[in-house]
C-alpha cells in the first residue's frame, strides 16, 4: 500500500470524458441543458470548446447540477496564430479547467491541423453533437475519421440529414441517453 492509509484513500477510478459539440452562437438551451444535467448526474467530466452558445449552455447546466463529481473542461482556441491568448468570451464562466492551446483555426477551418477540434475528439470517451455550423460539422467529420464514439441529437428529419453519413443519430432524449449509456458502459461512472 502507498503512503495513503485506508481512511485517506482517494477515488482513483478514471471518470469518462464526454464531449459536447454544437453552435458557438446559438445555445439550443433546452437540449444543451438536458444533456449537461444528465452528464453531471452520471459522474462524467464534460468537455467543450469553452466558448459561448451550446458550449456555455451545456456547461452552465452541468456546473449547476448537484450532486456532481465531474469537472467542466474547456479546450480553448488561440486568438490568432501569433496571439496565444484565447478570443474574447473564452473561457465561458462555467469552465472549471481551461486548457489553453496555440491552435487558432476554427469554424470552416476546423479540420486543419491547427484546430483544437482534434483535441476535443481525441480526448473524449464519447461525443454528443447538438446543432451547429461549419465548426460543428468539421468536428463530426473528424469524429468519423478518428472512429470516435459519437451521436448527434436531432429533433427533425431535416436536422438529421445535415450530419455526415455514418454518424449515429438519436431523435429523442431517451434515445440519446440510451446510446450514451451504451457508449460509456465499462467506464467508472457513479
Amino acid at each position: 500500500m502507498s503512503d495513503l492509509d485506508s481512511e485517506a484513500r482517494v477515488d482513483l477510478a478514471r471518470r469518462p470524458v464526454v464531449g459536447v459539440m454544437g453552435s458557438g452562437a446559438e445555445p439550443h438551451a433546452v437540449r444543451a441543458g438536458q444533456v449537461g444535467r444528465w452528464l453531471a448526474l452520471q459522474g462524467a467530466h464534460l468537455l467543450t470548446g469553452g466558448g459561448g452558445g451550446v458550449m456555455a449552455a451545456v456547461s452552465e447546466a452541468f456546473a449547476r447540477t448537484t450532486p456532481r463529481r465531474g469537472l467542466c473542461i474547456g479546450v480553448l482556441p488561440a486568438r490568432t496564430e501569433s496571439d496565444v491568448n484565447p478570443p474574447p468570451g473564452y473561457p465561458n464562466p462555467w469552465v472549471e479547467l481551461a486548457i489553453r492551446t496555440h491552435l487558432h483555426r476554427r469554424g470552416a477551418e476546423g479540420e486543419q491541423a491547427q484546430s483544437r477540434n482534434h483535441i476535443h475528439l481525441l480526448s473524449a470517451d464519447a461525443v454528443v453533437f447538438l446543432p451547429g455550423g461549419t465548426g460543428t460539422a468539421s468536428e463530426a467529420r473528424l469524429a468519423l475519421r478518428y472512429g470516435c464514439s459519437a451521436v448527434a441529437w436531432c429533433e427533425t428529419a431535416a436536422e438529421r440529414d445535415r450530419w455526415p453519413a455514418g454518424l449515429a443519430v438519436a431523435m429523442t432524449f431517451d434515445e440519446l441517453t440510451d446510446r450514451l449509456s451504451a457508449l460509456l458502459a465499462g467506464h467508472a461512472l457513479d
